[in-house]
């Protein structure tokens, strides 16, 4: 084998290596911290309890939070994208942020609570709590907010 096939081989290899080692490589994008938070809300006829709050910062400024709680309930059978909601958050760092949309899938009857993923808008170092914050839930003409009378934990969401 010739020195130049050899060098050519070499030169292929370490190619293919680092072509290989960055279609591996995580994307850099944005991030929230910590991506979710538990919080205790109280929302009217729905009652109220511990329910889960799930941040995603998709890219840039475009973000979404989607609540989830089984102490949360519907006393009547919701179908899916029937509830108008809008989540207010307290910003530490400025104006507060809303995330809102009709997106929730199919609840039955005394069933668990899910809304979202609500999309809303961000800026780098926003650091957002529900405390302070509210869920508006219009459902049949009826409004059901719900509000927390402590900060999530383990923290606020803070946007980088």
């Amino acid at each position: 084998m010739s020195m130049k096939r050899l060098a050519t081989g070499a030169a292929l290899t370490t190619g293919v290596l680092a072509a290989t080692a960055l279609a591996l490589a995580p994307a850099a994008n944005a991030a929230v911290t910590p991506s979710s938070a538990t919080i205790t809300a109280t929302c009217g006829i729905f009652g109220g309890g511990t329910a889960t709050l799930t941040a995603t910062q998709v890219s840039g400024t475009s973000a979404t939070v989607t609540l989830s709680s089984t102490a949360i309930t519907t006393p009547l059978a919701l179908s899916a994208n029937s509830i108008n909601s809008t989540l207010t958050m307290t910003n530490s760092t400025g104006a507060n942020r809303v995330f809102s949309g009709t997106v929730n899938p199919a609840i039955p009857a005394g069933g668990a609570v899910s809304v979202g993923p609500l999309p809303g808008t961000v800026a780098v170092g926003d650091s957002l709590d529900f405390y302070k914050g509210s869920l508006k839930m219009v459902i049949f003409g009826i409004t059901v907010t719900c509000t927390s009378t402590a900060a999530q934990a383990p923290g606020p969401f803070v946007f980088s």
